[in-house]
């Protein structure tokens, strides 16, 4: 097995590096901290979690149908809660070896089991998925901002395109900061002003279902099966958190039991914002939610909240693309003309992107659908294989398969629906 032969080597490269990786913590050292209570790793959970993705859940649950949306938002909670177990299970083995030292991250952990391939998979993938991110970031800011002031044009021009461009010199700023030191608290503010928005917007979604009986689908059809599966799988996503988190964890023991509650709170939440939504807009209901909600003043504060907090969590979220870029590129130095490159490229993809939810999707599913459930169950079948009974190894080989299956027809269904005749 890979892991078995490169024992020292993953020793040497795993035993605290003097360059900076995409598990480095953003303020402090993480040997420095205290470890967490189970309330404070069930918020931390949370706020791994949650993020502005849920804003187009409404719009999932008009295409696919609200009951359907409800079985793949948890039924995609159980088997994103259970990958993440399957990491947190394949660390506790691998160090539980003789040779191995501590597992801090998802490219750790691939590095110990596949070697330099291993490491490089996952590069990649936190390389798309955190980009994906700030692409979404971008569009939502941009529509968002284009519903409120000028519509869909300003002087013969796209407002999605200036508001893109508007925001770009001052993320090459942000993005060209060394140390995000500063910048890490406001983590904690995106999570407040995204649960101040979800408040906001399922208070008004109960004061427009009181007032009608609402006229909507149960079901969509197979032909938006994989696109809502997309949308679900791309607001569970943070399986990269779970390894640090778990670290951090007092009595980790008990750290499954937190993770199962967290997740299932997750879900309910997620399941009743989106039906909400789709139940009060009926097939009104826009790809971002908020932009349903008019434009009164509690409507604008909530909008404009939510651009700002994405506006400063984009440089924190590009911040392991950067460390990928240079630690392979640029020999872990700090190389401030591959970070302005890699904004200009994220702007450029976003201006080309028209809706949000469908984004979401497509995301969801080329990517968030191989880091979830793919290489989890991988590690694990690669680490376990000659332990595993014959359903253990069914459940790591059917979870594999259904992640490629997810992937490969969600990115098809979703690009589909980003080129149709409709943008």
């Amino acid at each position: 097995m890979v892991f078995e032969k490169q024992a020292t080597a993953s020793s040497h490269a795993l035993n605290p590096p003097p360059l900076p990786r995409e598990d480095t913590p953003l303020i402090g050292k993480a040997r420095n901290r205290p470890l967490s209570s189970q309330s404070k790793t069930f918020a931390n959970v949370f706020i791994a979690i949650v993020g502005a993705g849920v804003l187009g859940l409404p719009y999932s649950f008009k295409r696919t149908g609200w009951i359907m949306s409800l079985i793949m938002l948890f039924f995609v909670a159980l088997l994103t809660c259970h990958c993440m177990m399957l990491l947190v299970h394949t660390r506790r083995k691998l160090e539980s070896l003789t040779g191995f030292s501590k597992i801090s991250s998802f490219g750790d952990l691939g590095f110990v089991v596949c070697g330099s391939i291993g490491r490089a998979v996952v590069d990649v993938m936190i390389v798309l998925s955190q980009a994906g991110f700030c692409i979404g970031y971008l569009i939502f800011i941009a529509n968002t901002l284009a519903n409120l002031y000028f519509g869909s044009t300003f002087m013969g021009i796209s407002a999605k395109a200036l508001y893109i461009w508007g925001c770009f010199p001052f993320q090459l700023g942000l993005n060209s900061i060394k140390t995000l030191t500063h910048l890490a608290p406001l983590s904690i503010f995106a999570d407040v002003v995204d649960l101040g928005a979800m408040g906001v917007v399922m208070v008004e979604d109960l004061g427009i279902i009181a007032k009608k009986i609402p006229n909507v689908r149960a079901f969509g059809g197979f032909s938006v099966f994989f696109y809502g599966m997309g949308v679900a799988v791309y607001a569970f996503e943070g399986v990269g958190m779970v390894l640090p988190l778990e670290s951090e964890t007092k009595d980790k023991a008990k750290f499954g039991r937190v993770l199962v509650i967290s997740m299932t709170l997750i879900a309910l939440i997620y399941g009743g914002f989106g039906a909400l939504g789709y139940f009060a807009f009926e097939e009104n209901v826009k790809d971002i939610i908020t932009a349903n909600l008019g434009k009164g003043l509690i409507s604008t504060v909530v909008q404009l909240g939510l651009c700002i907090n994405l506006f400063f969590t984009y440089p924190l979220m590009m911040n392991p693309v950067y460390e990928v870029f240079e630690r392979r590129f640029h020999g872990g130095n700090y190389c401030i003309w591959s970070r302005w490159l890699l904004v200009l490229v994220v702007s450029l993809i976003a201006l080309l992107v028209p809706n949000f939810a469908d984004f979401l999707s497509l995301v969801g599913s080329s990517v968030c659908c191989g880091l979830g459930f793919v290489l989890p169950a991988l590690f694990h079948l690669m680490v376990f294989r000659e332990e595993l009974s014959w359903g253990g190894w069914s459940s790591d080989v059917g979870i594999v398969a259904l992640g490629v299956v997810l992937g490969v027809s969600g990115t098809w269904s979703s690009l589909s629906e980003i080129f149709s005749v409709k943008v």
